[in-house]
């Protein structure tokens, strides 16, 4: 008899535990995702925010150029 009830508690156990650890593994599953596409936004702005910088800089460098080609004497 003390067998069946071991049994009993441990079917029990086994009936709340597994759902109980799916819901679990779930929620780190989802903590790890959401990780992901924060880890992929920031280097999405990365390298956003690096092209605009170095796009500025032609542009700037560009104009200096210009402007230096036509202050220098014509030959």
């Amino acid at each position: 008899m003390a067998n069946e009830n071991n049994g009993v508690f441990s079917d029990l156990f086994n009936a709340v535990g597994v759902p109980v650890q799916n819901v679990a593994d779930t929620v780190v599953n989802g903590v790890s995702s959401a990780t992901s596409i924060v880890e992929s936004c920031t280097n999405l702005c990365g390298t956003i925010i690096s092209t605009l910088a170095n796009t500025a800089i032609q542009l700037i460098q560009g104009v200096a150029d210009g402007i230096t080609t036509a202050l220098a004497p014509k030959k």
